[in-house]
Parts: structure tokens; sequence; C-alpha cells
């Protein structure tokens, strides 16, 4: 089953970042999208603020 929602940690290991720079991009992605800060990010979501594919993104969530 597909994971659906993203953690700093995930969104850290896929863009390259630290666990920080993981927890700042959900929070700018949140507030693009008008959601409480501790509402929880969609892969897909995720994908359309990054500009990443979501298969690619898929992928590198079932392999970590």
């Amino acid at each position: 089953m597909p994971q659906v929602v993203i953690y700093p940690k995930e969104a850290a290991s896929i863009t390259g970042n630290s666990y920080e720079a993981g927890k700042r991009l959900l929070q700018r992605i949140r507030t693009k999208l008008g959601k409480d800060a501790r509402a929880y990010v969609s892969v897909r979501e995720f994908c359309q603020y990054t500009g990443l594919a979501e298969q690619e993104v898929n992928a590198a969530l079932q392999a970590a």
C-alpha cells in the first residue's frame, strides 16, 4: 500500500537536506496550503510543491 503522508525525516532524505530543513519545508507547504501547523502533508501535496514526480517519491519512500 502506498504511503499517503510524508514526515520531516523523509522530506529531508528525499531532498538531501537536514531534518530541520525537512521540517521547514513541510511547514512552508502547510502555510501555502492554508493548513494548520500540525496538519499532515500528503505525498501528492509535497510533490506538487517541490515539482518532483509522485512515482519517484513513492519509490524513494518504499526503498527507505
